[in-house]
């Protein structure tokens, strides 16, 4: 059967759905090291903060969302401006199809938009699918942390990863934020490039 996938910015209703997916990375993983799931209150505000400035991504196929990614601040020092974090969460059930590399390949050219220049990833280890994904996309291995977080009774290392996504020229425009280009041409442009290509790719399996 023909799936059909879909990936577009975040929108209210997907809230719950979403949270659902972050949920058991939780309770039952140090991929994330958050102790407790949010409320859903809490997790519509986080969503409505990160939104207000950089992309929030889903992938649906056949009507369920499968995984989602966004970008957040790197740092907060005005020189670190042009610098972003990235997150990405894929359910298990669809993990190692082609679902996160089209998510993060969407969230970098929409990143590119706004102007921004790297993108930084940590990932706790042993984590061997989001190593292979990091490096798949480009990412650089840039170091680790020895036991930085503590969590279901052990220590865990993160490992980082950074991706440049454009030449560090000099006088680099500030980033425009996510909520002054959500109408942007530019913006509804990468969505219907990626989905017109994960259906052709679909249609051919």
């Amino acid at each position: 059967m023909k799936k059909e996938i879909q990936i577009r910015l975040i929108s209210a209703a997907d809230i719950q759905e979403v949270l659902n997916i972050y949920a058991p990375f939780v309770l039952n993983t140090a991929i994330t090291f958050e102790y407790e799931v949010p409320t859903i209150a809490e997790f519509r505000e986080r969503v409505h903060t990160i939104t207000s400035e950089f992309p929030w991504l889903i992938c649906v196929v056949n009507g369920k969302i499968a995984g989602y990614t966004y970008a957040n601040r790197f740092r907060h020092r005005t020189a670190y401006q042009w610098s972003v974090e990235s997150a990405i969460y894929i359910s298990p059930q669809t993990q190692s199809k082609g679902i996160g590399k089209a998510l993060y390949a969407t969230l970098f050219d929409l990143l590119r938009l706004q102007g921004y220049v790297n993108v930084y990833a940590g990932t706790c280890i042993p984590n061997d699918k989001s190593v292979a994904l990091h490096r798949k996309m480009g990412f650089k291995e840039i170091g680790t942390f020895s036991k930085i977080g503590y969590k279901h009774g052990k220590w865990h290392d993160t490992l980082w990863f950074q991706l440049n996504l454009s030449a560090h020229n000099g006088n680099p425009e500030i980033p425009t934020q996510m909520a002054n280009l959500k109408e942007n041409a530019g913006v509804s442009s990468i969505l219907e490039n990626v989905n017109q290509c994960l259906n052709i790719a679909g249609e051919k399996r």
